[in-house]
């Protein structure tokens, strides 16, 4: 290899020629004790491309990947976002063929050199964003890996950033100035958890939670925040997780959080980190006790179903209700049990999820199960529609409650749903087994109990019976009250195409909107006279039924104005509150739950 490489790149997406160079440290004779190898170019930044260049020991045939979905549950794609592949051995350029959408085939041998250019300029925990500010690298977005040997033992080195900019993940890395340039190089390592471990490169705030053990790091890229909050909501929650799973299974975590606006929502759970986007600090403490619990539930606690992962397709399981919805209920009780909520939080959240359940008619027929097998639908709008489908988060959430209120009944609050996650650590993390799906979860929770609870998963966990809110919330103490509101709606659901154009994509029979013709497929071009409002729901919320809705759209080449009345939906919202005097036994479920602890109860 020589000292330096140059190259030239044509960005397409900003028509902006640029004119790049890397440079690398000397190649020695312990390059060739790496089998894989991968050296990534931050040149220029404000292009926004990685340059890629792996180093693949080879014997004729190579097979190469770019995986088709991390991080969500949904089939991304991401080699739609390479250009220009090369492929050279000692001898020169060498054939390369593109077989499918993710897989290429090279022929070469010795030392295999694949060069490639990638572009991401997306913000989010989710996504991978080059830009002047900052790096935010998935490495499963950018990186190409040899089929079958995502567990052998790999480098990943970074390089061509500014040289004020910082490098910090949870996997180990050791940088230093070469030739002028900012340098990182990873520490050995499989691809497998490369890629479960994002990268934060740029001018970011970091500092360490005070108290907590073993050590914590959180690295913020963001300017609205408030570094005693942050730190104490974290502190709190680390702590509290830590001592209800009876301490870490990690060496050294790491907080990547992207605050302020632009930042993209939502947090990714990662081996030994986490990476959190939130418009502001006031959202970081639901997300933070989320993903923080995830190093058990999901990452070590791991259904048969997602172990090991395969990067080219869909991924069923029926257990996402326990692995992301349980993890909300953890979620809730950390956030209560911390004290960074009140009681009257915890109730208000709890019937928050039970209104959000309650108004989806989907709920009358989608499973938790079938809402987890079906979790590779979410990224088509129409499927998040409340007649399709439910949330495995919520529905998972309130099920978990559920469960942990059965179980302290059932043993007079001397066992709950916390000793159920610790077996499952116990009996499977900490033996590097994978548990299957619902059956381990249902055994296990019976094994707790000393009890069955074959028909609560049978008819609330597999099937779409309704779920006994009052029933089993009274044995804790608490009770569930309805109230009606009523709310204006559109009679038809529009979305925006690849063109930003918004469409209808159906109407509602009987509605308003049907009556006076209105069609799918029917693009609109003006709405009241105006511009289509960005965000219909604000503008939705701002009407009254009756209101009239003058639509102006296209329908086969024609224009046609429409007009029509807003209809109007009753919507029932659930709130939990307290039992005024309830059975001493239930008042001991109650305070248990809601902070953490088992205690004998008087049986009644």
């Amino acid at each position: 290899m020589k000292n330096a490489c140059s190259w030239t790149r044509l960005l397409t997406s900003t028509a902006l020629l640029v004119v790049r160079v890397s440079v690398w440290p000397p190649v020695s004779a312990s390059d060739i004790g790496w089998p894989i190898r991968y050296e990534v170019s931050l040149a220029h930044p404000e292009g926004h491309l990685f340059h890629v260049l792996m180093k693949v020991p080879a014997s004729g045939e190579t097979l190469l990947q770019m995986p088709a979905w991390n991080a969500l549950y949904q089939i991304r794609d991401f080699s739609s976002h390479m250009q220009e592949i090369e492929a050279h051995d000692a001898r020169g350029s060498v054939p390369i063929q593109k077989i499918d959408k993710q897989t290429w085939r090279v022929s070469g041998n010795g030392v295999l050199r694949i060069d490639y250019g990638i572009y991401w300029d997306e913000a989010g925990p989710f996504a991978t964003q080059l830009n002047a500010e900052h790096a935010f690298i998935n490495p499963a977005l950018i990186l190409l890996y040899v089929v079958g040997h995502t567990a052998d033992k790999t480098l990943l080195s970074l390089a061509d950033f500014p040289n004020d900019w910082r490098l910090e993940s949870a996997a180990s890395y050791h940088c230093e100035p070469v030739f002028g340039h900012s340098y990182c190089s990873g520490e050995k390592s499989s691809y497998d958890e490369i890629v479960d471990a994002p990268i934060e490169i740029g001018r970011f705030q970091e500092f360490d939670l005070p108290g907590v053990s073993p050590r914590i790091t959180v690295v913020v890229h963001g300017d609205d925040w408030r570094k005693k909050q942050v730190e104490e909501d974290l502190k709190r929650i680390c702590q509290y997780e830590l001592k209800l799973m009876d301490g870490a299974p990690y060496e050294r975590y790491t907080f990547i959080l992207h605050i302020g606006k632009g930042s993209g929502g939502g947090g990714m759970e990662h081996a030994n980190s986490t990476a959190i986007g939130a418009a502001s600090d006031e959202y970081l403490p639901g997300l933070a006790a989320h993903e923080f619990f995830h190093l058990w539930n999901v990452k070590r606690i791991k259904p048969v179903t997602l172990d090991p992962v395969d990067y080219t397709k869909e991924q069923y399981t029926r257990a996402l209700w326990f692995a992301e919805g349980v993890t909300n209920t953890y979620g809730s009780y950390t956030l209560v049990r911390s004290g960074i909520w009140g009681k009257e939080q915890f109730y208000a959240d709890l019937g928050e999820q039970i209104s959000e359940l309650e108004s989806r008619p989907a709920n009358r027929w989608q499973s938790a199960e079938q809402s987890s097998l079906d979790a590779w639908l979410e990224k088509y709008p129409v499927y998040n529609r409340p007649e399709y489908s439910v949330s495995y988060y919520t529905k998972g959430q309130v099920l978990g409650d559920l469960l942990d209120i059965l179980i302290r009944d059932r043993t007079a609050n001397t066992k709950s749903l916390d000793d159920v996650l610790r077996a499952l650590n116990t009996d499977f993390a900490k033996q590097g087994k994978a548990y299957r799906d619902s059956l381990d979860i249902r055994l296990t929770a019976e094994k707790v109990a000393a009890g069955s609870f074959e028909e609560f998963f049978e008819s609330y966990v597999a099937n779409a019976e309704p779920l006994p809110y009052q029933q089993v919330l009274a044995l804790a103490g608490l009770e569930v009250r309805t109230t009606e509101h009523r709310q204006p709606t559109l009679g038809f659901f529009p979305e925006r195409d690849a063109n930003g154009l918004l469409v209808v994509r159906s109407v509602e029979t009987g509605s308003p909107a049907a009556e006076v013709g209105l069609r799918a497929d029917d693009v609109i071009l003006k709405w009241n006279g105006r511009d289509v409002p960005k965000k219909l729901d604000r503008w939705l919320r701002e009407q009254k039924a009756s209101d009239l809705l003058k639509l102006e759209v296209r329908r086969d080449n024609k224009e046609m104005t429409l007009e029509f009345r807003l209809g109007e939906i009753k919507e029932t919202f659930y709130e939990v509150s307290e039992i005024a005097h309830p059975s001493e036994k239930a008042r001991h479920i109650r305070e248990g739950i809601l902070h953490g602890v088992t205690s004998g109860a008087p049986v009644n």
